[in-house]
């Protein structure tokens, strides 16, 4: 073989070594992108979940317009969990996860919202997809917001709360 051959050999790997590696970059950020687009969705959904457990009346298993299960105030009732609203929207407790990510809920005292936080499982460049997605009751109103956060962020109300809004900690 002459060394005209050998040279162009040598530079076509060379391109299809760099087009396959370009090829898989292109690819792990569509993953990453369809993960974070998919977390937000599964908890917007779950977000809808949990309106419908606040305003499906009591008689028929819901909260009925309040925060208490089996009554209206905690004098007739007990003040409902995260663990009350995640068996009602199928999970089985206070988490769940799926093939997009994990998700758990998060309540605070004397508060009118329920949160759902997710965290994606797709990594890029140590990074992880996050949501949080707020419902403000009584009106059943759902915001989301979507950050990066570390690979490393546990599956906690607290750590993912952190992360997504450093400057308030939780």
């Amino acid at each position: 073989m002459g060394t005209q051959q050998i040279l162009l050999i040598v530079l076509s790997v060379i391109i299809v070594g760099a087009a396959i590696a370009v090829g898989i970059q292109m690819f792990n950020n569509q993953a990453y992108s369809a993960n974070k687009t998919a977390i937000a969705a599964d908890a917007q959904g779950f977000a809808s979940q949990i309106v419908q457990y606040y305003k499906t009346p009591e008689s028929q298993g819901g909260l009925g317009g309040d925060f208490y299960v089996g009554g209206n105030d905690s004098n007739s009732g007990t003040l409902v969990t995260d663990a009350n609203i995640g068996s009602f929207i199928g999970w089985g407790g206070a988490t769940t996860d799926n093939d997009n990510g994990e998700y758990v809920i998060g309540l605070k005292e004397d508060s009118d919202e329920i949160y759902v936080y997710g965290l994606g499982k797709e990594v890029s460049d140590n990074k992880k997809p996050a949501i949080k997605t707020t419902i403000t009751f009584p009106a059943g109103t759902i915001t989301a917001k979507v950050a990066d956060v570390a690979a490393g962020t546990a599956l906690t109300v607290t750590a993912i709360e952190a992360a997504i809004n450093p400057s308030t900690g939780g």
